[in-house]
């Protein structure tokens, strides 16, 4: 066994550990063994002397065929050599033997294959005794130019590449770098050589670079893209490489380092991030025209905005508007300086323990509030312009966890007016806010800001539609002598609450009331205006106390040129004459039951236009379909309508209705009418209840149509409350009436009244015994008021005028008009009635003096 080097004991000097290192065994595989170097000597006859196994593989001659040869039988065999030793090898007469070195190309015979090149150095040496002999080394000219011509481009890829390579010792230290390494990391190529990657990194980068390193070496998987970030000198911006390695290999296979390359993408790192940003802003943006919007609502809509903002966009965020805009103010919200009153409608926040508003006062939703007039909020506010609002430390911010670092004051603008305040804001540890983000606020509250607008401009015009449909329908449950009254109303749509449905009840002289149920083909906004049209001419013509079928006709005219241009009556006119409108579409359809209820003979008269017959109940009776002549509807034309009397009794029930009750897509007619019957099997509950009842038992909730429900229970005017007289057509008949009208109102207990009404009959008996014709009939009627009626035969109508100081007469009329509550005339089948209504006295109202009144004629 040989002995151990010196110095290789344990605890040897440096330089004996130094003088052990360099003798330990290293694996085969080496630069030699790549390019094949061979051995042969030659004697100091010129002759080969040994040959070596590597020239044996390299030149294909076996050592016994070699040795004792002249060379130039090896490489040129039967070559012809002219002058001075020819027997010898050119590089022989060259050098070698006469002590000079020499290197040269030799070709060498390969057998049937094309002639090798070999490169040979001779060497001189001497012999013991003194001669001159040589030592030839050999090697594969044309491997050692492919060598060549590798290293060649080795170097030129490494050096010119725009890419850093660097290579790494199996000690881990850099054996070389090119200059883009060195560009790249800031310090010169130079000063890399026997660096660490702690040298050059920061601790925890180059102990993760040092990891993969040892990984690389130990099991020989390349590692890709390892993302190392650390400072460079001379730059302030931290830099962003991408390191990829390799393990390098010997010509037989032995590693012998790890080869790197590094990129900087610190400028294709921001490009990612840039881009990341851009596609979550179209993310968000995209997310905000799904969310934002939704509803017509605008605290809705705000809070809309919040949830895709937060945490999305940034932490925390609020909404403020105008309290102009939420009252429904018409004129643009807020003030031209900012300092208007807003009101907090929406907040969220994503990081629990940040106050509200970063610190500020507190703003809670629902709170109304100003901004002060040199903040940057109410400076948004005023200039309609985003402003960038930094944070401020608080001395309370580590217990809180975050403190407010960067808002956005975004005011919300439609139709180049500022309706609010976006505010979005983001706590430290998120990245503050920049030009894009800037961008995306403001596009977010634009979106933000024209839906609300159009939210408000919705509610704005809902509300006008909704005065106008409930200025067209009567307030709550009406009153009407001998009449009991409930109603419901319910449009289609319950957003809008707007449809041309109708009900009404008109009172009448005589105590009679009108009870009347229409219905406008189509919804929404055109049928309500038509139906309100179609309303006040029922109305009107109510107030000539016209015969149901007449109101109707009447009706169906002015329906009939609601829909022409112009609403001109010269072309429904026209179409009596069988010209019909070329498109009915132009034309307002409708139907409508008009009935008038009398409630001293019990008796009501019905007509009907196109629509469902009313319904009567009677006690211990089944719902009965009352049958009434239907007739064409409103607007159509040509067809006359035809009206029926019935007599009522006393608490019954009259139901009058709108198609929408009992008929859906759900189910026919006739099950909606059937189930309708059943629902008003007990008549004697509360009206109200009896409403309610029908309402829920029927499938109301369709929205498919307007429902309007008008219920009547009928009680009549007691036979007591009824003075009815009738007078021969003498002058002693005025004294006669108004010795009844006076007996008549002590009875009632009317004492106050007596004189007025004594007067008022005086006058109206002697205009019918003057004007009029037969017999003359007198009825007082006690219900909530009083009405005082005179009847006679003749056709000729009261007309009021003004009588001149100097006239004895014409002041009978005006007389009556100061001293009644209401008074006229209406025609009847055999005549006119001439009639006048007293309130009745009370406490708080004194009966009109008739001394004054007449006083005031002169």
């Amino acid at each position: 066994m040989s002995e151990k080097p010196a110095g290789a004991a344990s605890g040897g000097t440096p330089e004996e550990a130094q003088a052990t290192a360099a003798w330990q065994d290293s694996p085969p595989g080496s630069l030699y063994d790549y390019i094949r170097v061979a051995s042969f000597s030659l004697g100091v006859d010129g002759r080969i002397q040994q040959w070596s196994e590597r020239a044996e593989e390299l030149f294909g001659i076996a050592a016994r065929h070699a040795v004792g040869k002249d060379p130039q039988e090896i490489f040129t065999p039967g070559a012809t050599v002219r002058g001075k030793d020819a027997t010898t090898a050119p590089f022989l007469r060259e050098g070698g033997l006469d002590g000079r070195e020499w290197t040269g190309i030799v070709p060498y015979p390969r057998g049937g294959r094309q002639p090798g090149l070999a490169e040979i150095y001779v060497m001189p040496t001497a012999t013991v005794d003194g001669g001159r002999a040589a030592l030839c080394v050999a090697v594969d000219a044309r491997a050692l130019r492919g060598i060549e011509t590798d290293i060649a481009a080795s170097e030129a890829v490494f050096g010119q590449s725009p890419l850093g390579f660097f290579f790494f010792g199996t000690d881990l230290t850099l054996l070389r770098v090119n200059e883009s390494f060195a560009q790249t990391f800031g310090r010169p190529a130079a000063w890399h050589r026997g660096r660490t990657p702690h040298d050059f990194l920061p601790r925890g980068e180059a102990e993760r670079l040092s990891a993969a390193l040892r990984q690389v070496l130990d099991t020989g998987k390349p590692v890709s893209d390892i993302q190392l970030v650390g400072p460079v000198p001379g730059q302030s911006e931290r830099r962003r490489w991408s390191v990829s390695l390799y393990r390098l290999h010997s010509g037989s296979g032995r590693p012998i380092g790890v080869a790197a390359l590094a990129t900087d993408v610190t400028g294709r790192r921001r490009a990612e991030r840039e881009a990341a940003g851009v596609r979550r802003n179209l993310a968000l943006l995209n997310e905000a025209g799904a969310r934002i919007g939704t509803s017509l609502d605008l605290e809705t809509t705000a809070r809309e905005l919040l949830d895709v903002a937060v945490p999305q966009f940034c932490d925390l965020a609020s909404v403020d508007l105008y309290q102009g805009l939420l009252a429904g103010d018409e004129a643009p919200p807020g003030l031209a300086d900012g300092s208007g009153e807003l009101r907090r409608v929406a907040y969220a926040n994503a990081v629990p323990g940040v106050p509200v508003d970063g610190g500020e006062r507190p703003v809670q939703v629902g709170e109304v509030h100003r901004y002060a007039f040199h903040s940057p909020y109410a400076g948004a506010l005023r200039t309609a312009h985003v402003q960038l609002v930094p944070g401020r430390e608080r001395e309370d911010g580590a217990e809180l966890g975050a403190v407010v670092h960067s808002t956005l004051a975004v005011p919300m603008v439609a139709r180049d007016t500022v309706v609010g305040l976006a505010r979005f804001s983001r706590t430290k540890g998120s990245e503050p806010f920049g030009e894009r983000d800037t961008a995306l606020a403001v596009e977010l509250a634009a979106r933000a800001a024209v839906c609300i607008d159009n939210a408000w401009l919705y509610r704005r015009e809902h509300e006008r539609a909704l005065i106008l449909q409930r200025s067209l329908l009567p307030p709550g449950d009406p009153d009407a002598a001998g009449l009991e009254i409930a109603c419901r109303y319910l449009p289609a749509n319950a957003a809008t609450e707007v449809g041309g449905d109708w009900f009404d009840v008109i009172e009448l002289p005589g105590h009679r009331t009108a009870l009347v149920v229409g219905d406008v083909m189509g919804r929404g906004l055109r049928a309500a205006v038509a139906m309100g049209e179609l309303r006040t001419a029922v109305r009107t013509l109510a107030m000539l106390d016209l015969e149901p079928a007449e109101v109707l006709s009447a009706l169906d005219e002015i329906a009939h040129g609601l829909g022409r241009p112009g609403n001109k009556q010269s072309a429904s006119r026209g179409t009596r004459g069988g010209v019909r409108p070329a498109d009915l579409s132009e034309v307002y359809l409708a139907t409508c039951v008009y009935a008038v209820y009398d409630p001293v003979t019990r008796r009501c008269t019905v007509a009907n236009a196109g629509h469902l017959p009313p319904v009567l109940v009677e006690a211990g009776e089944p719902a009965l379909l009352l049958d009434v002549p239907p007739g064409m509807p409103l607007g159509v034309g040509g067809e006359p309508f035809e009206q029926v009397e019935i007599d009522l009794p006393d608490r019954a029930l009259l139901a009058l209705y709108t198609d929408g009750l009992v008929e859906s897509r759900d189910h026919p007619l006739d099950e909606g009418l059937e189930a309708f019957r059943d629902a008003l099997t007990d008549p004697s509950r509360p009206l109200e209840d009896v409403c309610d009842h029908v309402l829920g038992a029927l499938d109301t909730h369709h929205g498919e149509d307007d429902i309007a429900l008008l219920m009547a229970r009928l009680r009549g005017l007691p036979e007591d409350h009824v003075g009815d007289w009738t007078l021969p057509p003498d002058a002693r008949s005025v004294a006669r009436a108004r010795e009844l009208a006076r007996d008549q109102l002590l009875a009632w207990g009317l004492e106050a009244l007596v004189d007025t009404t004594e007067l008022l009959v005086s006058e109206l008996a002697t205009n019918a015994l003057r004007y009029g014709e037969g017999e003359m009939r007198l009825r007082l009627l006690l219900d909530r008021t009083l009405v005082c009626e005179v009847w006679d035969g003749g056709l000729v109508q009261p007309r009021r005028r003004r009588a001149r100081d100097t006239d004895e007469g014409g002041r009978g009329l005006q007389l009556v008009g100061l001293l009644s509550a209401a008074w006229g005339s209406r025609r009847t089948p055999h005549g006119k009635t001439v009639w006048f209504e007293l309130g009745l006295p009370d406490d708080d109202t004194a009966p009109p003096d008739a001394v004054e009144a007449l006083l005031s004629l002169y």
